[in-house]
């Protein structure tokens, strides 16, 4: 329930704010992400695809971008458990929340990088479906890498 209604959350939050915000035409805060980031290790692997994938596609009906985000979500959703694996030790406890506070800033960091960079680098291929454009296709991967991470560390630094 705790997972649902921040997906709710986030997806008014993505709809009616930041998929508004277009940074010179190419750089997009992409916040909806942030959600698989904050799955608990013992959540089971079919929760986390399943509310990715229903938060994708609602995220996909607000933005106008047909099965992008429910793809790009999805896959993030599928990866995130076993990189968090990489992170923790075998005895950490199976309800452990991943956050600047409990993995400390550095292993935040990388762990967030990933995930968005995963994520980014997938929706914006689909998005572009060749590489003629390279460039804009750089700079659109590049450009919302940045906001989402900046916006991510800062959300999750002012969590209790």
């Amino acid at each position: 329930m705790h997972y649902i209604l921040l997906a709710i959350v986030f997806v008014l939050v993505q709809a009616l704010l930041l998929g508004r915000i277009h940074i010179y035409g190419v750089a997009t805060p992409l916040f909806y992400v942030y959600l698989p980031m904050l799955f608990h290790r013992g959540l089971p692997r079919w929760v986390c695809l399943l509310l990715c994938f229903f938060t994708g596609v609602v995220i996909d009906m607000f933005c106008n971008t047909p099965g992008l985000a429910a793809v790009s979500l999805t896959f993030v959703g599928f990866i995130q458990p076993p990189l968090l694996e990489l992170y923790l030790k075998r005895e950490d406890d199976p309800a452990f929340r991943p956050s600047i506070k409990t993995l400390g800033f550095w292993k935040f960091l990388t762990y967030a990088l990933l995930l968005v960079l995963l994520f980014c680098l997938l929706f914006f291929s689909l998005e572009a479906f060749s590489f003629n454009h390279w460039l804009i296709w750089l700079e659109s991967v590049s450009g919302s890498l940045l906001l989402t991470l900046i916006l991510i560390l800062t959300v999750d630094s002012l969590r209790r």
